[in-house]
């Protein structure tokens, strides 16, 4: 473990700022489109802080390489904290949109430097426990945020939910900070294979179109969707690891597994509050639907770190894809109204949680396995992007069937829909997981 603590402290706070944001808002945002309207742009709302990250992380992957984390980490953790800013003080939608897209290049470049810190700091069998420290600060906000952010948004305004945010990040700057100048660099010479900048914007703006594509719905559509499948196909290989294949093992399916098994999740959690919220539930019980998946969560993340589980890394990827599958089936369910009320919708999405903690968790270790040092920046990168990219696909596309489908569709039918949708494309990530090929579980005790 490193020497020096207050770098660990500062590392796990800075995850407990970022996700104390995430959780939060997830449980504000059905607040704030009621209050701003054009709930038509509510799937916005979350793709416009994914959809910028693709680029932060390519440029944050670079900065790593070339010049350490810490560039990296501080340039965003400015632009997070100023679009923090703009989405508090935001009177439209429109506003809350730009400083959405702001935080999502500053979360992108925070998130990304501090995989790459823990990728160089600490000593392979100490990753896993690292990767459960982060579940818990997930967790933690889980708890809490949903609660406070309901609290404030019916007391206050959802405005402040926002700025609560700003404490965390501050205090946990002030943590890691010294310990980032202090880090060793490994070699950075700037000369190493990056994820093209050019590629990441170009993908980028790929999605962007997709989703106008989607959310429009008109025959111009067509040249917009047309036009952001030929910028995937021209630029998302470019994003990957070198070697990358759609049917290759190793690297390639790690990528993929986390690319499609993370957007399912995703894409869920984005309109699971609304759901609720629409069927008559309050701010604080939708919020607690995301605190119980937080729960299975920790507990996959748990699970994976456990020196008696004899699993090897990818043998423990399959599983979580299976968990997320299964779970995601359960909320179809209870979405489309086939059976149970609010907590069948709950409990299978806190089983999908429990598959999110095994994968997440395990994706990363393998990455950080698989990679030369210098490759590290570059392979963490791709996963990162590779995980927004699905996240800004299925959050979109779960946007396009909400907006072809809420205005005169029934809550059954629009989120059903939306659910079955998402339990297949985590159908897909079972397969895809399966081919990764063995890796070694450091954390086992064989």
């Amino acid at each position: 473990m490193p020497a020096n603590r207050l770098m660990t402290a500062g590392l796990l706070l800075c995850v407990l700022a970022v996700a104390f944001e995430t959780q939060a808002v997830l449980t504000a945002m059905p607040a704030a489109a009621d209050d701003l309207g054009d709930l038509h742009l509510y799937a916005w709302a979350f793709t416009a802080v994914m959809i910028p990250q693709i680029v932060a992380i390519a440029v944050a992957g670079r900065w790593c390489d070339t010049r350490g984390p810490l560039p990296a980490f501080s340039t965003g953790l400015v632009l997070f904290a100023v679009g923090i800013v703009i989405a508090a003080l935001a009177p439209t939608m429109a506003v809350l949109l730009v400083g959405r897209v702001v935080q999502g290049l500053g979360a992108g470049g925070i998130n990304l430097s501090l995989m790459v810190v823990t990728g160089r700091a600490y000593a392979p069998a100490d990753r896993a426990r690292v990767m459960t420290w982060f579940s818990a600060c997930w967790m933690l906000p889980s708890f809490l945020g949903p609660v406070v952010a309901a609290w404030l948004s019916e007391n206050l305004s959802w405005h402040w939910v926002f700025w609560s945010v700003l404490p965390f990040l501050a205090l946990g700057a002030a943590f890691l900070l010294p310990g980032l100048v202090r880090l060793p660099h490994h070699g950075e010479t700037g000369d190493g294979d990056h994820v093209p900048v050019h590629a990441a914007l170009g993908v980028a703006v790929g999605i962007a179109l997709i989703q106008v594509a989607g959310q429009r719905l008109e025959p111009l559509s067509v040249l917009w969707a047309l036009l952001g499948f030929v910028a995937l196909g021209v630029w998302a290989r470019r994003l990957m690891p070198r070697g990358f294949s759609l049917t290759g093992a190793g690297l390639s399916s790690t990528v993929l597994a986390r690319l499609v098994t993370a957007g399912s999740f995703m894409g869920m959690q984005a309109f699971l509050p609304l759901m609720l919220v629409q069927r008559g539930a309050s701010l604080l019980v939708a919020g607690a639907a995301i605190t119980v998946a937080s729960v299975g969560w920790m507990a996959g993340s748990w699970l994976q770190s456990r020196p008696w589980l004899l699993l090897s890394r990818d043998r423990i990827i399959v599983l979580g894809a299976v968990c997320v599958a299964a779970g995601l089936a359960v909320v179809t369910l209870g979405a489309g109204g086939v059976a149970g009320g609010a907590w069948l919708p709950v409990a299978g999405f806190t089983v999908a949680g429990l598959g999110m903690g095994l994968a997440t968790a395990s994706t990363s270790l393998v990455v950080m396995q698989l990679s030369p040092v210098v490759e590290l920046g570059r392979n963490t990168s791709s996963l990162q992007v590779g995980e927004m990219l699905g996240n800004a696909l299925l959050a979109g596309a779960a946007g396009t069937l909400f907006a072809a489908l809420g205005p005169r569709g029934s809550t059954e039918l629009t989120f059903g829909s939306i659910a079955g949708l998402l339990t297949a494309t985590a159908l897909l990530a079972v397969l895809i997981a399966s081919r990764i090929g063995h890796v070694q579980n450091h954390s086992a005790r064989v």
